[in-house]
């Protein structure tokens, strides 16, 4: 919201932080989507999780009520990959109820695990494939974070994770991340 102040337009601060965070979080939960979809490419542990799902299991992340997401699909070769639209209701959506919200759990102010006990999240579908998800997550973000912010973003970390094993890790994810990145921006520019 602008005022007028008779010298000088100000812009109210109660406009500015709610943009601030949107625009954060919108980021956040695309870099969120993009990294568990090439982590799920490279790391063996989140491998494993994937397989786990059921082919076509399609799987989102959302602030409530239309806020930013991510919607991805486990395929015929059990790897995720990023929907774009999609008509299909998911099989699993992990909801959070407010923007604010979000933000706390994007920002390392509080764990995914926090979220669901303050009851900021909502889980719409089935609870062990809701678990398996924030597995997938806790370790995505145990190998992209450094290990300071890691630590809160995860309920606990994982303490055979080697900084070989983490670099290396953080590497291959975020050279797909932004190679994704790359790959959309020139589709765009054709």
């Amino acid at each position: 919201m602008i005022y007028n102040t008779g010298i000088q337009r100000v812009i109210s601060t109660k406009s500015v932080k709610p943009a601030l965070q949107l625009a954060y979080v919108k980021l956040m939960m695309d870099v969120i989507g993009r990294g568990l979809v090439m982590a799920s490419q490279v790391d063996e542990e989140i491998k494993q999780e994937v397989a786990k799902f059921p082919s076509n299991f399609v799987l989102s992340m959302k602030v409530f009520p239309n806020g930013p997401a991510f919607v991805a699909k486990v395929t015929a070769d059990h790897q995720l990959e990023l929907l774009q639209n999609t008509a299909q209701k998911p099989d699993l959506t992990i909801t959070f109820k407010h923007l604010n919200h979000a933000f706390l759990v994007f920002s390392f102010q509080e764990s995914t695990a926090q979220a669901f006990a303050h009851d900021r999240m909502i889980a719409d579908g089935d609870v062990s494939y809701a678990i398996r998800l924030v597995r997938c997550l806790n370790k995505m973000e145990a190998l992209i974070l450094p290990k300071l912010l890691a630590e809160l973003a995860v309920k606990q970390y994982p303490t055979e994770l080697s900084l070989k094993e983490k670099l290396s890790g953080a590497a291959n994810i975020y050279l797909k991340v932004a190679q994704s990145y790359f790959k959309r921006l020139c589709t765009r520019q054709k």
